[in-house]
């Protein structure tokens, strides 16, 4: 079977429609190319199953949904769930479950994600191992441009340009800013111009921070 092509980082996977109100989109980048490409051919995954793990707010969730309009069952949480539970769970995917043939991603919040019983992390470990990584600058104005728009919050020109060199490389630093942005933006009732990304930099990382830039 010939693999997908591999995302462009300008792609935008669009949520089944049960999602909609909760985003409208998912960025693809540096950070989860390779996991989409990969949910994109379930059929080379080992023992049909795939461990899906990655920083918080990385959107894990929301890939796990894109995953299930493919035909992915997914158990989202497992590291959460009883250990034996998810053994049992594993087995009856291997033995078709309710659907044969049908794959299985598992999503884990905990990194690294210790499993204490043997014989499941014998099962795990010999599936394929997804983990989504940290956005770089790309991605990263990406996310800013499409968080803000969930939002509803218009962001001046250069914003992106701005912001990107100035705050955390990670996805919850990044949500944390635009909010904070949000909230500036409107207790001030002011557009979210330069003054109001200054205030919320120095708002999340101190003013001392801000003088390093």
């Amino acid at each position: 079977m010939a693999k997908a092509s591999k995302p462009s980082l300008q792609t935008a996977l669009p949520l089944p429609p049960a999602c909609k109100g909760e985003a409208q989109r998912i960025v693809v980048g540096n950070a989860n190319a390779h996991v989409i490409e990969a949910l994109r051919d379930p059929a080379s995954w080992p023992f049909h199953t795939a461990v899906l793990t990655g920083p918080e707010r990385s959107g894990k969730t929301l890939l796990g949904r894109w995953a299930e309009g493919q035909g992915i069952a997914v158990i989202d949480g497992a590291d959460a769930l009883d250990e034996d539970d998810l053994f049992h769970r594993w087995n009856a995917s291997q033995k078709g479950g309710s659907k044969a043939g049908e794959p299985l991603l598992i999503i884990a919040d905990m990194q690294p994600w210790e499993i204490a019983l043997p014989d499941l992390a014998s099962r795990l470990g010999g599936s394929l191992q997804l983990q989504i990584g940290e956005p770089d600058d790309e991605m990263a104005a990406q996310m800013i441009e499409a968080l803000a728009q969930q939002r509803g919050l218009s962001l001046a020109e250069g914003a992106a340009e701005y912001l990107v060199p100035r705050t955390e490389r990670s996805f919850a630093a990044l949500e944390k800013l635009v909010a904070t942005i949000d909230r500036i933006s409107l207790e001030r009732q002011t557009p979210a111009t330069m003054s109001v990304w200054r205030s919320a930099l120095e708002a999340l990382q101190g003013p001392e921070q801000q003088k390093l830039f």
